[in-house]
């Protein structure tokens, strides 16, 4: 990847197919059910479907739709059709409405599409409520959702949750599914690296499906040739950071879902709320989404005054000059005008709420748990944020930060924190310390410090390989992070001579302000630049291992040169938006284009709630 340095990157791949298939393939499943129906969507789908098949494409076949919701249906259709996640709850909530219908001898056709999959445990559910034999069931296999030219989303939020808090295996085939698809369409990928339990496991068992299945993609040219598998939990401290880049700023104040966000009021100043597509399309928010924030509103004044000084040029125009200026530029300004001002309502409703949470102070205090200075005084600032109940996501956040940073809390101090949170909070968050504890995020000192002692008596008895392999047991038991033995090996904390420039950032460290190099970023960065993990050892060893890279020759001989110059990178329990800018800035400077493809885009926030959640 070095070699390729200061070339301009490819183009991304047209992923305007995979939402074709998936259009077709809906319209495709409702037509099985034939004639007039009404259709149940679970929430959480409809901004998913609204991406991919506008209402119209729908009615097509469907008389009403209407949300799965807790009460019961109002539906007056002989044929209802369920678009819903494979869950149980969901399940007892048509097995309700199936039961219902028998109990008043109703007769009506019930079908359930399952997206992206089905899963045992639900036909389980629907023949314990005795209804398994009144429906039939099919899948939609929807697994992949083009966010924007360079990222797709598998929008499954709960994937994190379920891996790596319950130990649930059940999406990893919807993940292997879903890199057939890719490998289909754009592969053959011709080089492949990985870490994390996770990850490998979705790259074997994609491997299977691979081998099993006759491979469509022979003899066509590949648009993507290196693809790169991550576990969140190889790196949970840069998703626990706030967020200083553009479009991290907006997810973080006011929740980018599928795409597009819902600016209200204080942002476009009048009395009702906008939402907003953010892609690649919008020409003010392409040019800042991957800015640093305090370059942002310089851009945006410039941005204005050429726009005013466009606008300004009427002024000396004869009538044929005005009539190609309304036909041809008017509109593209007026366009233009609108998005200037919505993003600029934007970072004033940013400055504003953030001014409230000092979060200049904030950003100070995380600087220094990252660099590993005044701990003492960041547990203060910590425990002042909880007394003055700032806001319960934010002091766990910090606390999973001071955590995961010094490889888990002395005792005094998580239970003096345990305890104020508690009392600041209510008791009803004690679940959530359980959760955070058991994925290894919040934990206490004690063990690890025991297991570190044992672990260096017995690398005096047996050799250094087999002490290594001893020693990543035990890391996983403890879940130690070794954050500050990692960061020293990778450098993660730049050492800048001077003030770091962060209008022409030197590196990716530029999403933190230049305090810290994501550690997702640069292992990646790394892995690539070396081709493997050949002078990583140590590293890996520190992360755990469950590292991979498998490299086809044949292939890589027959890929054109753009198509190893494209990386393909999976994130397993989310991506947030400032590893997403990092790769982009790695990108331009190495002349080579990522795609990212995630479960879920996630943040400290998303995190945090998943942790507070009651298992549904």
């Amino acid at each position: 990847m070095a070699s390729t340095a200061r070339r301009d990157a490819p183009e991304p791949p047209d992923f305007g197919i995979l939402k074709r298939l998936a259009r077709d393939q809906l319209i495709y499943l409702l037509e099985q059910l034939p004639g007039r129906k009404d259709l149940f969507i679970e929430p959480d789908l409809m901004s998913p479907l609204d991406r991919i098949a506008n209402v119209s494409v729908l009615k097509h076949e469907v008389d009403k739709l209407y949300r799965v919701e807790n009460r019961p249906a109002p539906s007056t259709s002989d044929q209802l059709c369920f678009l819903v996640r494979p869950r149980v709850r969901t399940m007892r909530y048509i097995a309700d409405i199936v039961n219902a219908d028998k109990m008043s001898g109703r007769s009506r056709k019930y079908k359930i599409i399952f997206s992206p999959q089905k899963f045992y445990a639900c036909e389980m559910v629907l023949e314990e409520e005795g209804v398994f034999g009144d429906v039939t069931c099919d899948e939609w296999s929807f697994y992949l959702l083009p966010l924007d030219e360079d990222i797709i989303s598998m929008e499954l939020p709960e994937f994190f949750r379920d891996y790596f808090l319950e130990g649930d295996h059940r999406w990893i085939n919807s993940v292997a599914r879903a890199l057939q698809l890719l490998n289909s369409l754009y592969g053959p990928f011709s080089r492949a690296y990985g870490i994390g339990r996770c990850a490998k496991m979705s790259y074997e068992l994609w491997r299977d499906l691979e081998e099993e299945s006759e491979s469509e993609g022979q003899g066509r040219k590949p648009e993507i040739g290196n693809i790169f598998l991550m576990d969140r939990d190889t790196d949970y401290v840069t998703a626990l950071c706030s967020q200083v880049v553009y479009e991290g700023l907006v997810d973080d104040t006011f929740r980018i879902k599928c795409g597009s966000v819902d600016f209200g009021p204080e942002v476009t100043s009048s009395d009702k709320s906008i939402k907003v597509l953010l892609n690649a399309q919008d020409k003010i928010f392409s040019q800042i989404r991957n800015e640093h924030f305090s370059s942002v509103f310089g851009f945006l004044s410039q941005k204005s005054r050429n726009l005013q000084a466009q606008y300004d040029r009427r002024q000396g125009m004869d009538i044929k000059q005005m009539k190609n200026f309304v036909s041809q530029e008017l509109k593209g300004l007026k366009q233009e005008h609108r998005l200037l001002s919505l993003h600029i309502g934007a970072c004033e409703s940013i400055m504003k709420k953030k001014t409230k949470q000092d979060f200049q102070e904030m950003i100070k205090v995380e600087h220094a748990l990252l660099e590993g200075f005044d701990i003492r005084e960041s547990t203060s600032f910590i425990e002042e944020h909880i007394d003055r109940q700032v806001s319960p996501i934010e002091s766990l956040r910090l606390m999973c930060l001071l955590s995961i940073t010094e490889n888990g809390l002395i005792p005094k101090d998580y239970r003096s924190l345990k305890t104020q949170y508690l009392q600041s909070y209510g008791p009803e968050h004690l679940l959530t310390f359980h959760n955070l504890k058991r994925i290894g995020l919040l934990t206490e000192q004690t063990a690890g410090e025991t297991l570190t002692a044992v672990e260096s008596r017995v690398s005096k008895l047996v050799t250094d390989r087999a002490a290594g392999k001893i020693t990543d047991a035990f890391n996983s038991l403890a879940k130690k992070s070794n954050f500050r033995a990692i960061s020293k090996k990778l450098s993660l904390i730049p050492r800048v001579d001077g003030e770091y420039n962060l209008k022409m950032p030197p590196d990716m460290a530029y999403v933190f302000s230049g305090a810290y190099t994501p550690l997702s970023c640069k292992i990646i960065e790394q892995v690539l630049e070396r081709r493997g993990w050949q002078g990583l050892e140590e590293a890996v060893r520190l992360l755990n291992g469950n590292e991979f890279a498998m490299a086809d020759s044949a292939l890589e001989e027959g890929a054109g040169g753009d198509a190893q110059r494209v990386v393909l990178a999976l994130f397993l329990g989310g991506c947030t938006f400032s590893e997403i800018a990092a790769l982009r800035f790695l990108g331009k400077e190495r002349g080579c284009r990522f795609i990212f493809l995630t479960t879920a885009i996630t943040s400290s926030a998303r995190m945090m709630e998943a942790m507070a959640e009651a298992k549904a």
